[in-house]
């Protein structure tokens, strides 16, 4: 397994790593990735930056077929209307369809709402097929809930309060296993849902950056560092978590923080390593991770 542009068929591409909604000059993006398994490419979560990251990977929009959104927290599924629009006006011709929690479907629809003069007019104008016609919605639920094309995908609720329907994905297919921890605080039930995958990719917090991001963010009170501590992992709480499961890899992602240059690699090795002595990538906006 190996870091890189990669040319092997199966890989993992982490398109934005950032924990939480908000970017700023020089900043990272918000939470999504592009996973190519045995010839499919899935989305999963479409924070901020999502279109842009995916054409970065050569992959052509019109070329859509499966999303997944393992929560709704607007740093998850903030631009997925807009991906799907713009891979629409790029060509898009087929049917995509997205999983997701209960709920999200309200924002799908409020999306081609909001969108519906543009829709008819390119439409009537351009001769496209009816957008509202070609996405279907599916709610997630927890255990095996997708089965297509040698591609398995399962699910596993997690801890993220105050949300309930919040989940860890599971993607086998062409004899490999990823596993996306989602956000969650850290749970030991993770590790037998990820068991020998061949990599894990898990959000992760630095402990000493916690008081410096609530700091950064400035417009929040107490209530921010509460939800930070119940319902998200430490890194060394993710190395745990990978140590258990007997994964061949970790990946942090969602980093929090992964944008304040206080905080460098050094930091996360720190944290990571006496948990953790098997291959380990460090998320960053862009990394391609090399399954084979």
């Amino acid at each position: 397994m190996s870091e890189r542009a990669g040319k092997g068929a199966d890989w993992v591409a982490l398109l934005g790593t950032k924990g939480g909604p908000a970017i700023r000059p020089g900043s990272t993006m918000p939470t999504s990735s592009l996973l190519s398994l045995g010839g499919a490419r899935i989305v999963v979560d479409c924070g901020l930056g999502v279109t842009r990251g995916i054409v970065d990977q050569g992959m052509a929009l019109a070329d859509l077929r499966h999303i997944f959104i393992t929560h709704l927290h607007s740093d998850h599924y903030l631009e997925l209307g807009p991906l799907l629009h713009t891979a629409w006006t790029a060509g898009l011709k087929s049917k995509v369809e997205v999983w997701g929690p209960k709920g999200l479907a309200d924002y799908w629809d409020a999306f081609l709402l909001s969108m519906k003069a543009d829709i008819d007019l390119r439409i009537e104008d351009e001769g496209r097929p009816d957008l509202r016609a070609m996405v279907t919605i599916r709610v997630i639920d927890a255990g095996a809930f997708f089965e297509t094309e040698g591609l398995r995908v399962s699910a596993l609720r997690n801890i993220h309060p105050p949300l309930v329907d919040t989940f860890a994905l599971r993607f086998e297919g062409a004899g490999r296993v990823v596993v996306f921890s989602g956000d969650t605080a850290f749970f030991p039930p993770l590790a037998d849902f990820a068991r020998g995958a061949d990599l894990l990719i898990h959000e992760a917090m630095l402990e000493e950056a916690v008081e410096a991001l609530i700091a950064r963010v400035g417009n929040t009170d107490g209530r921010l560092r509460t939800h930070l501590l119940r319902s998200h992992s430490f890194a060394p709480e993710a190395a745990k978590i990978a140590a258990m499961a007997e994964v061949g890899a970790l990946a942090v992602h969602h980093m929090i923080p992964s944008d304040d240059p206080s905080f460098t690699e050094e930091h996360w090795q720190a944290a990571v390593r006496p948990h953790w002595s098997g291959p380990f990538f460090m998320g960053r906006d862009g990394l391609r991770i090399d399954l084979g």
